[in-house]
């Protein structure tokens, strides 16, 4: 029997996309994402909760986000789950986390296109963490994906 990790997000950006590198030159970009659900109670009163998550996109792929997003914009992002666990003064700790593989553009004048159309989606692996107060960046994954040029944007 298969098993599947498999997340779709829909939402907009709680802070800038934060780009850094890793010590061996991959990329690495970490930003906020708070979706929203409506719903209805049995009393009928309309209801909203909010989702904040945080999710990693390694490569190229972090390289553009990082370029063409801020803070408030929308994302459609699709990746995995990635539970990362480490140990403090406090004890264990754990967070989870999404690893984006691909995103679409929202609310801009090239429509919802992926910056990637048509390319190799591999799966990619997260960081494992590194320090003992949170989750850091250590080892790149084994496939960041293709590069992709400017003229490649859809915007």
């Amino acid at each position: 029997m298969g098993y599947v990790n498999k997340v779709f997000l829909m939402g907009n950006m709680t802070r800038d996309p934060e780009l850094r590198y890793t010590p061996g030159g991959t990329p690495l970009c970490e930003f906020g994402l708070a979706t929203n659900r409506q719903y209805k109670t049995k009393e009928g009163e309309n209801k909203e909760e909010t989702c904040f998550v945080d999710v990693t996109f390694w490569g190229r792929r972090g390289e553009v986000i990082s370029q063409y997003f801020k803070k408030g914009e929308q994302i459609f992002v699709e990746g995995r789950l990635k539970l990362d666990q480490w140990e403090t003064s406090e004890g264990r700790r754990s967070k989870l986390n999404v690893v984006g593989e691909d995103f679409q553009f929202l609310g801009r004048s090239g429509g919802g296109s992926d910056y990637n159309r048509g390319a190799d989606n591999r799966s990619q692996q997260s960081r494992p963490p590194s320090d003992n107060s949170s989750p850091a960046a250590s080892q790149p994954p084994e496939d960041i994906g293709e590069d992709v040029s400017d003229d490649e944007i859809p915007f």
